[in-house]
């Protein structure tokens, strides 16, 4: 690491010299430094390109463009670039070679960026002593959507490409920053944590980390071949396009009006009723294999220690969304049934039927979030070292609302953080006690896993078989360790198929001509 200007520090990589600055007198950050080309063009649903050099000293004081995404606004602004493959690089202001993080943002595979502010990670690096680094990838129509059949010149999942790049450049650039490329963590929250998973049933990406960190990841949203043959019909004709468009069509379509086709399709295609998110990660044999948690299944995924758990109210907002109890059951009979229609009752029976709102939005968080992360945990385990927890700490007001422990609330403890995550300003409205409590517990938990491949020893495995403990580590303002914290749901899920959506949707399958495996 070269520093001539103790407040502009600067690195030479394999590209040429980035120029960052020093945060608050003790943080050294580079913002959106390249490293991978625009994907643009005819670049554009390819596999990424490694940035080109620049002969220059680059100026790295501002972040860098987020992907192309929908803003939510009232005038359906589009934000981001097709130029969006840099990322960011946070350290403590010393010269110290460090542990190295690199996180995957989540924004349910279509919104986020590596900046946003409760990722900037300032106070993670502070407390962890561990180099940062936040990566932009492609997302929604360009990153989670496979195009193949429109011609053969692109990749299925761009943005798996785009993370694997990110890994890549980190491997062969990270030591210009202080960070020990020989121990690096992988970690992400909701999407970003579908990352995570991806990457460790990815053969190209072994090798290029040896920890890893899931926090609430939707594992069962992995497209199967009809998701992947419909959802790309569906953007041709939100498009006005026919469906033998090629490439060339869609690479010559406006960028915004790419990214509102993918927004308008996700919302108002009625498919999240059947848990059918439009974009997804693509099983195409090379990337992923197969399904990451078949992949786990086998064995086949790395073998790394992992730390992966998720929050006890991640789907609350589903208290509100039906009425009347017998169309909560329906609802909830219908996006069991399009996963797999022979278990999907004894799943339904482990919920009293989901009649009430707290069981209807407690069995669809765990169809989403829980359900699959119980299996990945427990075929891990059976190889390599895993920590499962769960996240039970909400603030005052969340709990008040009947919020609770929401998705991404636990953000605001991992960073350090409590008012910047998206829960925050209604969290900050009814007190935080206990808020300080958490954030020391489990940061601790968090940096010895950085520094040294296991949590503190107060966190046992989580382990399985005939002799299996299932201990589960409880964040809240009193943390505990629980053996198998719902163990007739979990059993419930473990017969459930939840690797080949579209098995109880066989007119949908039928209509589009292939199968749903």
């Amino acid at each position: 690491m070269t520093t001539h200007d103790s407040s502009r520090p600067t690195a030479r990589i394999s590209t040429g010299v980035v120029r960052g600055v020093v945060v608050d007198g003790d943080v050294r950050t580079w913002r959106g430094i390249p490293f991978g080309a625009p994907t643009s063009g005819a670049r554009r649903f390819c596999k990424p390109e490694p940035a080109s050099p620049w002969s220059e000293e680059l100026d790295c004081s501002e972040y860098g463009a987020p992907a192309p995404q929908p803003t939510y606004s009232w005038n359906d602004k589009v934000l981001g670039s097709e130029d969006c493959l840099n990322l960011d690089v946070v350290r403590p202001h010393t010269d110290d070679r460090l542990p190295v993080v690199v996180y995957f943002h989540g924004g349910s595979f279509v919104i986020g960026s590596s900046f946003e502010p409760v990722l900037r990670g300032h106070n993670l690096v502070r407390s962890m002593d561990v180099v940062y680094v936040s990566v932009n990838f492609r997302l929604g129509v360009l990153g989670y959507l496979d195009m193949r059949t429109q011609g053969d010149d692109c990749v299925a999942t761009p943005a798996l490409h785009d993370q694997l790049l990110a890994l890549q450049w980190v491997a062969e650039n990270i030591e210009a920053f202080g960070g020990d490329p020989g121990n690096v963590t992988i970690m992400g929250e909701s999407a970003g944590a579908a990352a995570v998973a991806s990457l460790m049933a990815c053969p190209p990406a072994n090798g290029l980390f040896h920890r890893a960190v899931a926090q609430s990841p939707p594992l069962a949203q992995v497209h199967s071949r009809a998701q992947s043959h419909m959802w790309t019909k569906r953007l041709l004709q939100r498009l006005g396009l026919p469906a033998h468009a090629s490439l060339q069509e869609l690479r010559d379509v406006e960028l915004a009006s790419l990214v509102r086709a993918g927004q308008s399709m996700m919302w108002r295609g009625g498919e999240l009723w059947h848990l059918n998110s439009c974009f997804a990660p693509t099983v195409d044999g090379e990337m992923l294999v197969s399904h990451p948690l078949t992949t786990f299944d086998r064995g086949d995924q790395a073998q790394v220690p992992l730390i992966i758990g998720t929050n006890a109210d991640e789907a609350s907002f589903g208290k509100f969304i039906y009425q009347r109890t017998s169309r909560r059951t329906r609802a909830a009979q219908r996006f069991l049934n399009a996963y797999d229609p022979n278990g999907s009752q004894e799943v339904l029976d482990a919920y009293d039927g989901a009649v009430t709102r707290e069981e209807f939005a407690d069995l669809l968080a765990d169809a989403m979030f829980w359900g699959p992360t119980i299996r990945a945990a427990e075929e891990h385990a059976a190889h390599n070292d895993t920590w499962m927890y769960r996240f039970d700490y909400a603030p005052q007001a969340l709990r008040v609302l009947g919020l609770g422990a929401m998705h991404t609330v636990e953000l605001s403890a991992v960073f350090a953080d409590p008012h910047s995550s998206r829960s925050g300003s209604i969290a900050k409205l009814g007190g935080m006690q206990g808020y300080d409590e958490v954030v020391e517990h489990m940061q601790s938990h968090w940096a010895h896993f950085f520094h040294h491949g296991t949590p503190l020893d107060t966190w046992p495995t989580y382990s399985v078989g005939e002799k299996g403990r299932r201990e589960t580590m409880i964040f809240d303002t009193q943390s505990s360790v629980i053996d198998d914290p719902k163990p007739a749901k979990r059993q419930a899920w473990g017969q459930f198929h939840m690797t080949s959506w579209g098995l109880g949707r066989p007119e949908l399958t039928a209509e589009l001509g292939v199968s749903a495996l």
